[in-house]
């Protein structure tokens, strides 16, 4: 397999309330993929906005499937960015029980723009 570098953005992610945007997912089964950075702006016109950032451990593995909290109302203010990761690295898989997943959530509806970055197929 080759090694591929790729970008995955959403905008307008979804309000904190229970429900998520998935920003990615890897791909396939068997599959690795490495977590590089997680960019997120605050687009509202007026107000600070909160962020959680998740990675969802559905490959199984010996903890099963757990969400993680990468960050956790994490504060972006007014025409500001946030780097949820950047310079670490995290491994996120797929296997025949299923795929991690990184999820992104915002204290307002239609508030906030991510973009994630990874290198597929290590």
């Amino acid at each position: 397999m080759a090694n591929d570098f790729k970008s995955f953005s959403k905008s307008n992610i979804a309000i904190d309330s229970g429900t998520y945007s998935t920003i990615y997912t890897v791909p396939g089964t068997d599959t690795e993929s490495i977590l590089l950075e997680i960019d997120i702006a605050n687009t509202h016109a007026s107000n600070d906005v909160t962020v959680d950032v998740k990675v969802n451990k559905n490959s199984g593995g010996t903890g099963g499937t757990d969400d993680i909290f990468i960050v956790k109302a994490a504060p972006v203010p007014v025409g500001g960015a946030l780097k949820a990761v950047s310079g670490q690295k995290i491994v996120l898989m797929s296997t025949a029980t299923g795929q991690d997943t990184v999820t992104v959530a915002c204290s307002a509806a239609s508030s906030a723009d991510c973009i994630v970055s990874v290198l597929e197929d290590v």
